[in-house]
Protein backbone atom coordinates (compact mmCIF):
# COMPACT_ATOMS: atom_id res chain seq x y z
CA UNK A 1 0.00 0.00 0.00
CA UNK A 2 1.21 3.56 -1.01
CA UNK A 3 3.19 5.76 1.66
CA UNK A 4 0.93 8.67 2.80
CA UNK A 5 3.32 11.54 1.52
CA UNK A 6 5.17 12.90 4.11
CA UNK A 7 5.18 16.58 3.21
CA UNK A 8 1.49 16.23 3.11
CA UNK A 9 0.95 15.68 6.95
CA UNK A 10 3.29 18.36 7.69
CA UNK A 11 1.54 21.24 6.40
CA UNK A 12 -2.20 20.12 6.56
CA UNK A 13 -3.69 19.11 9.98
CA UNK A 14 -6.77 17.05 10.24
CA UNK A 15 -9.30 16.49 12.26
CA UNK A 16 -11.74 13.51 12.55
CA UNK A 17 -14.96 13.84 12.55
CA UNK A 18 -17.64 10.74 12.35
CA UNK A 19 -15.80 9.39 9.12
CA UNK A 20 -15.29 11.78 7.46
CA UNK A 21 -11.74 14.32 7.49
CA UNK A 22 -11.68 18.50 7.20
CA UNK A 23 -8.41 20.01 6.64
CA UNK A 24 -7.19 22.88 7.99
CA UNK A 25 -4.53 25.88 7.20
CA UNK A 26 -2.22 27.64 9.57
CA UNK A 27 -4.01 30.99 9.09
CA UNK A 28 -5.35 33.01 11.47
CA UNK A 29 -8.70 31.29 11.91
CA UNK A 30 -7.37 28.01 12.45
CA UNK A 31 -8.24 27.30 16.36
CA UNK A 32 -5.14 25.17 17.71
CA UNK A 33 -6.27 25.31 21.18
CA UNK A 34 -9.79 24.04 21.39
CA UNK A 35 -10.24 20.82 19.91
CA UNK A 36 -13.59 19.95 18.44
CA UNK A 37 -17.11 18.67 19.88
CA UNK A 38 -15.71 15.04 19.46
CA UNK A 39 -12.57 15.80 21.23
CA UNK A 40 -10.30 15.10 18.06
CA UNK A 41 -7.14 16.79 17.65
CA UNK A 42 -6.01 19.88 15.35
CA UNK A 43 -2.35 18.97 15.09
CA UNK A 44 0.51 17.74 12.53
CA UNK A 45 2.51 14.55 12.09
CA UNK A 46 5.25 14.30 14.82
CA UNK A 47 8.43 12.20 13.23
CA UNK A 48 9.62 9.98 16.29
CA UNK A 49 12.26 7.16 16.99
CA UNK A 50 15.53 6.79 15.23
CA UNK A 51 17.68 5.27 13.04
CA UNK A 52 16.54 2.55 10.97
CA UNK A 53 13.17 2.81 13.04
CA UNK A 54 11.77 6.13 12.60
CA UNK A 55 8.42 7.04 12.13
CA UNK A 56 6.40 9.77 11.34
CA UNK A 57 2.15 9.92 12.74
CA UNK A 58 -0.35 10.36 10.69
CA UNK A 59 -3.06 12.80 12.58
CA UNK A 60 -6.59 11.43 13.48
CA UNK A 61 -5.67 8.16 11.39
CA UNK A 62 -8.78 6.30 12.23
CA UNK A 63 -11.92 7.93 11.40
CA UNK A 64 -15.09 7.12 13.48
CA UNK A 65 -18.06 4.42 12.34
CA UNK A 66 -21.18 6.58 11.22
CA UNK A 67 -23.22 7.32 13.87
CA UNK A 68 -20.45 7.16 17.06
CA UNK A 69 -19.11 10.00 19.06
CA UNK A 70 -16.40 7.57 20.31
CA UNK A 71 -14.44 4.73 18.43
CA UNK A 72 -15.26 2.47 21.97
CA UNK A 73 -12.93 0.64 24.09
CA UNK A 74 -9.95 -1.30 22.92
CA UNK A 75 -8.21 -3.70 24.76
CA UNK A 76 -6.89 -6.35 22.18
CA UNK A 77 -5.38 -6.54 19.33
CA UNK A 78 -4.34 -5.40 15.93
CA UNK A 79 -3.70 -7.98 12.54
CA UNK A 80 -2.96 -6.55 8.91
CA UNK A 81 -4.17 -8.70 5.89
CA UNK A 82 -2.24 -9.01 2.28
CA UNK A 83 -4.27 -6.33 0.86
CA UNK A 84 -3.92 -3.82 3.65
CA UNK A 85 -6.77 -4.23 5.55
CA UNK A 86 -6.51 -3.43 9.77
CA UNK A 87 -8.67 -5.35 12.06
CA UNK A 88 -8.38 -4.69 15.57
CA UNK A 89 -10.97 -6.08 18.25
CA UNK A 90 -12.81 -4.17 20.25
CA UNK A 91 -14.58 -4.70 23.81
CA UNK A 92 -17.53 -2.80 22.69
CA UNK A 93 -20.39 -2.78 20.00
CA UNK A 94 -22.07 -5.36 18.06
CA UNK A 95 -18.82 -6.61 16.33
CA UNK A 96 -15.69 -8.05 18.13
CA UNK A 97 -13.38 -6.82 14.98
CA UNK A 98 -13.98 -4.06 12.52
CA UNK A 99 -11.78 -3.66 9.20
CA UNK A 100 -10.24 -0.40 8.17
CA UNK A 101 -8.87 0.74 5.22
CA UNK A 102 -5.07 1.84 5.05
CA UNK A 103 -6.46 5.23 5.00
CA UNK A 104 -7.97 5.03 7.98
CA UNK A 105 -11.88 4.42 6.73
CA UNK A 106 -13.99 1.94 8.01
CA UNK A 107 -15.06 -0.82 5.95
CA UNK A 108 -17.04 -3.29 7.99
CA UNK A 109 -17.89 -4.83 11.50
CA UNK A 110 -17.10 -8.46 11.67
CA UNK A 111 -17.78 -11.48 14.33
CA UNK A 112 -20.85 -10.11 15.66
CA UNK A 113 -21.43 -10.95 19.27
CA UNK A 114 -18.05 -11.69 19.78
CA UNK A 115 -16.36 -8.50 21.60
CA UNK A 116 -13.60 -9.28 24.30
CA UNK A 117 -10.97 -10.89 21.48
CA UNK A 118 -7.74 -10.25 23.00
CA UNK A 119 -4.55 -11.38 21.01
CA UNK A 120 -4.68 -12.23 17.69
CA UNK A 121 -2.69 -13.90 14.74
CA UNK A 122 -3.39 -13.81 11.42
CA UNK A 123 -1.97 -16.86 9.11
CA UNK A 124 -2.28 -18.31 5.44
CA UNK A 125 -3.12 -21.69 4.72
CA UNK A 126 -3.39 -23.07 1.11
CA UNK A 127 -4.19 -19.34 -0.15
CA UNK A 128 -6.41 -18.30 2.50
CA UNK A 129 -5.82 -16.35 5.31
CA UNK A 130 -7.06 -16.78 8.99
CA UNK A 131 -7.59 -15.25 12.23
CA UNK A 132 -6.84 -17.02 15.06
CA UNK A 133 -8.09 -15.20 18.34
CA UNK A 134 -8.07 -15.63 21.92
CA UNK A 135 -11.41 -15.17 22.57
CA UNK A 136 -11.07 -13.44 26.65
CA UNK A 137 -14.62 -12.97 27.38
CA UNK A 138 -15.37 -16.56 26.12
CA UNK A 139 -12.77 -18.42 27.64
CA UNK A 140 -12.22 -20.13 24.43
CA UNK A 141 -9.54 -19.84 20.97
CA UNK A 142 -11.29 -19.20 17.70
CA UNK A 143 -10.24 -19.60 14.27
CA UNK A 144 -12.28 -17.17 12.46
CA UNK A 145 -12.22 -16.45 8.11
CA UNK A 146 -11.64 -12.79 7.45
CA UNK A 147 -15.37 -12.53 7.55
CA UNK A 148 -15.41 -13.10 10.63
CA UNK A 149 -17.17 -16.68 10.43
CA UNK A 150 -16.05 -19.58 13.01
CA UNK A 151 -14.03 -22.68 11.67
CA UNK A 152 -13.53 -24.05 15.21
CA UNK A 153 -13.11 -23.18 18.44
CA UNK A 154 -10.98 -24.59 21.63
CA UNK A 155 -13.42 -23.96 24.10
CA UNK A 156 -12.74 -23.34 28.02
CA UNK A 157 -9.67 -24.28 30.44
CA UNK A 158 -7.32 -27.60 29.33
CA UNK A 159 -8.54 -29.21 32.22
CA UNK A 160 -6.29 -32.64 31.08
CA UNK A 161 -3.16 -30.60 31.67
CA UNK A 162 -3.74 -31.16 35.64
CA UNK A 163 -3.15 -26.76 36.28
CA UNK A 164 -6.59 -25.86 37.11
CA UNK A 165 -8.87 -26.05 40.47
CA UNK A 166 -11.33 -24.63 39.19
CA UNK A 167 -11.82 -23.85 35.15
CA UNK A 168 -13.05 -20.14 35.60
CA UNK A 169 -8.83 -19.37 36.64
CA UNK A 170 -8.51 -19.85 32.88
CA UNK A 171 -8.34 -16.55 30.94
CA UNK A 172 -6.74 -16.49 27.21
CA UNK A 173 -4.86 -13.73 25.96
CA UNK A 174 -2.63 -14.48 23.18
CA UNK A 175 -2.42 -17.24 20.56
CA UNK A 176 0.58 -18.21 18.15
CA UNK A 177 0.51 -21.08 15.33
CA UNK A 178 3.54 -22.85 14.28
CA UNK A 179 4.63 -23.32 10.80
CA UNK A 180 3.84 -27.19 11.56
CA UNK A 181 0.10 -26.30 12.59
CA UNK A 182 0.91 -26.53 16.44
CA UNK A 183 -1.29 -23.74 18.67
CA UNK A 184 0.49 -22.00 21.54
CA UNK A 185 -1.94 -20.58 24.23
CA UNK A 186 -1.00 -18.22 26.68
CA UNK A 187 -3.26 -18.06 29.94
CA UNK A 188 -1.85 -14.50 30.60
CA UNK A 189 -4.68 -13.60 33.23
CA UNK A 190 -5.40 -16.64 34.52
CA UNK A 191 -2.62 -19.50 35.55
CA UNK A 192 0.56 -18.32 33.82
CA UNK A 193 0.94 -21.52 31.75
CA UNK A 194 1.09 -21.65 27.84
CA UNK A 195 -0.48 -24.47 26.38
CA UNK A 196 0.17 -26.32 23.23
CA UNK A 197 -2.06 -27.80 21.16
CA UNK A 198 -1.24 -30.33 17.49
CA UNK A 199 -2.83 -29.08 14.50
CA UNK A 200 -5.94 -31.32 14.81
CA UNK A 201 -6.81 -29.21 18.59
CA UNK A 202 -5.29 -32.28 20.76
CA UNK A 203 -3.74 -31.04 24.10
CA UNK A 204 -0.31 -31.61 23.63
CA UNK A 205 1.53 -30.35 26.89
CA UNK A 206 1.55 -27.08 29.53
CA UNK A 207 5.13 -25.29 30.01
CA UNK A 208 6.09 -21.95 31.70
CA UNK A 209 3.64 -21.21 35.46
CA UNK A 210 3.62 -18.54 37.42
CA UNK A 211 7.88 -17.18 39.20
CA UNK A 212 10.31 -14.55 37.98
CA UNK A 213 12.90 -17.00 37.39
CA UNK A 214 13.98 -17.72 33.55
CA UNK A 215 11.16 -19.56 31.91
CA UNK A 216 8.80 -18.42 34.64
CA UNK A 217 6.11 -15.87 34.19
CA UNK A 218 4.06 -13.03 35.96
CA UNK A 219 1.24 -12.03 32.86
CA UNK A 220 2.33 -14.15 29.90
CA UNK A 221 0.66 -11.63 27.95
CA UNK A 222 1.62 -12.34 24.54
CA UNK A 223 3.08 -14.51 22.04
CA UNK A 224 4.18 -14.88 18.83
CA UNK A 225 6.51 -17.52 16.38
CA UNK A 226 9.92 -15.61 15.89
CA UNK A 227 11.87 -17.14 12.96
CA UNK A 228 14.07 -14.41 12.72
CA UNK A 229 17.38 -16.83 12.79
CA UNK A 230 16.00 -19.38 10.54
CA UNK A 231 14.50 -21.53 13.53
CA UNK A 232 10.90 -21.10 14.93
CA UNK A 233 10.32 -20.10 18.34
CA UNK A 234 7.97 -19.08 20.21
CA UNK A 235 8.51 -15.71 21.83
CA UNK A 236 6.60 -14.86 24.89
CA UNK A 237 5.99 -11.01 25.76
CA UNK A 238 6.58 -11.62 30.09
CA UNK A 239 4.82 -8.20 30.87
CA UNK A 240 5.29 -8.38 34.59
CA UNK A 241 8.70 -9.31 34.70
CA UNK A 242 9.35 -6.65 32.00
CA UNK A 243 10.98 -9.14 29.92
CA UNK A 244 10.64 -11.08 26.51
CA UNK A 245 11.70 -14.95 26.20
CA UNK A 246 12.04 -17.75 23.96
CA UNK A 247 11.37 -21.52 24.14
CA UNK A 248 11.27 -23.96 21.02
CA UNK A 249 8.08 -25.23 19.98
CA UNK A 250 8.62 -28.52 22.31
CA UNK A 251 7.71 -25.63 24.97
CA UNK A 252 11.80 -26.06 26.29
CA UNK A 253 13.10 -22.39 27.33
CA UNK A 254 15.83 -20.90 25.96
CA UNK A 255 16.57 -17.86 27.13
CA UNK A 256 15.73 -14.08 28.25
CA UNK A 257 16.25 -12.10 25.40
CA UNK A 258 15.07 -8.40 26.39
CA UNK A 259 15.02 -7.05 29.69
CA UNK A 260 14.22 -3.47 30.97
CA UNK A 261 11.29 -3.33 29.01
CA UNK A 262 8.19 -1.38 30.15
CA UNK A 263 5.06 -3.91 30.60
CA UNK A 264 5.11 -5.55 27.08
CA UNK A 265 1.71 -6.52 26.12
CA UNK A 266 2.47 -7.74 22.56
CA UNK A 267 4.87 -7.83 19.88
CA UNK A 268 4.93 -7.87 15.49
CA UNK A 269 7.32 -9.24 13.74
CA UNK A 270 9.30 -7.77 10.81
CA UNK A 271 12.57 -8.86 8.86
CA UNK A 272 14.94 -8.61 11.59
CA UNK A 273 13.37 -5.86 13.89
CA UNK A 274 10.45 -6.71 16.51
CA UNK A 275 8.02 -3.98 17.65
CA UNK A 276 6.95 -4.22 21.33
CA UNK A 277 3.73 -2.44 22.89
CA UNK A 278 4.45 -1.36 26.00
CA UNK A 279 1.91 -0.60 28.09
CA UNK A 280 3.52 1.63 30.32
CA UNK A 281 3.52 4.39 27.40
CA UNK A 282 5.38 3.71 24.69
CA UNK A 283 6.00 1.13 21.63
CA UNK A 284 9.69 0.12 21.66
CA UNK A 285 11.65 -1.73 18.44
CA UNK A 286 14.45 -4.68 18.97
CA UNK A 287 16.84 -5.94 16.30
CA UNK A 288 18.66 -8.96 15.83
CA UNK A 289 20.48 -8.84 18.89
CA UNK A 290 17.46 -8.21 20.68
CA UNK A 291 18.29 -4.91 21.63
CA UNK A 292 16.17 -1.90 21.97
CA UNK A 293 17.41 0.47 18.83
CA UNK A 294 14.08 3.30 19.08
CA UNK A 295 11.52 3.72 21.07
CA UNK A 296 8.27 5.31 19.72
CA UNK A 297 5.61 7.53 21.38
CA UNK A 298 7.12 7.49 24.78
CA UNK A 299 4.98 9.43 27.54
CA UNK A 300 6.81 11.53 29.80
CA UNK A 301 3.25 11.99 32.21
CA UNK A 302 3.52 8.63 34.41
CA UNK A 303 -0.04 9.43 35.27
CA UNK A 304 -1.11 8.47 31.77
CA UNK A 305 0.78 5.63 31.93
CA UNK A 306 -1.04 2.53 31.37
CA UNK A 307 -4.06 4.43 31.89
CA UNK A 308 -7.35 3.54 30.95
CA UNK A 309 -9.45 6.63 31.41
CA UNK A 310 -7.32 9.27 29.40
CA UNK A 311 -9.76 11.07 27.75
CA UNK A 312 -9.32 12.36 23.80
CA UNK A 313 -9.03 15.27 24.99
CA UNK A 314 -5.76 14.69 26.64
CA UNK A 315 -4.08 12.75 24.07
CA UNK A 316 -1.35 13.88 22.12
CA UNK A 317 -0.28 13.32 18.78
CA UNK A 318 2.38 10.63 18.62
CA UNK A 319 2.68 10.26 22.56
CA UNK A 320 1.10 6.73 23.73
CA UNK A 321 -0.74 6.10 26.71
CA UNK A 322 -1.15 2.46 27.05
CA UNK A 323 0.03 0.50 23.99
CA UNK A 324 -1.65 -3.04 23.75
CA UNK A 325 -1.90 -4.25 20.33
CA UNK A 326 0.77 -3.57 17.32
CA UNK A 327 1.59 -4.86 14.12
CA UNK A 328 3.77 -4.04 10.92
CA UNK A 329 2.17 -3.74 7.60
CA UNK A 330 3.81 -5.09 4.31
CA UNK A 331 5.41 -1.59 3.60
CA UNK A 332 6.89 -1.46 7.65
CA UNK A 333 4.42 0.99 8.63
CA UNK A 334 3.17 0.48 12.12
CA UNK A 335 -0.27 0.40 13.64
CA UNK A 336 -1.11 0.75 17.26
CA UNK A 337 -4.10 0.00 19.66
CA UNK A 338 -3.66 1.47 23.03
CA UNK A 339 -6.20 0.26 26.28
CA UNK A 340 -8.15 3.34 26.51
CA UNK A 341 -11.83 3.77 27.60
CA UNK A 342 -12.84 5.26 24.20
CA UNK A 343 -10.67 3.45 22.04
CA UNK A 344 -7.59 4.66 19.96
CA UNK A 345 -6.29 3.23 17.30
CA UNK A 346 -2.38 4.87 15.61
CA UNK A 347 -0.95 4.74 12.54
CA UNK A 348 2.67 5.67 12.24
CA UNK A 349 4.67 5.71 8.83
CA UNK A 350 8.13 4.14 8.51
CA UNK A 351 10.32 7.06 7.35
CA UNK A 352 12.90 5.68 4.40
CA UNK A 353 15.04 8.25 3.84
Amino acid sequence: MPVLHRSLWMVLPVVAMCGTSVAFGHGEDADHEHPPADAAAVTDAVRVGKGEATYESVPNWCQLPEGRSQLGATHGGIVVDNEGLIYFSMDSGENGILVYTPEGEPVKGIAPGMTGIHGMTLREEDGEEFIYAAHLAGKRVVKLTLDGEIVWSIDGAPTESGKYDDPNQYNPTSVAVAPNGAIFVADGYGTQWIHQFDADREYVRSFGGPGSEPGKFQTCHGIAIDARDGEPKLLVADRENRRLQHFDLEGNFLAVITTGLRRPCSVSIRGDKVAIAELAGRVAVIDSTNKVISVLGDNPDEGQRANFGVPPAQWKEAVFTAPHGVSYDADGNLYVMDWNRSGRISRLNHVQD
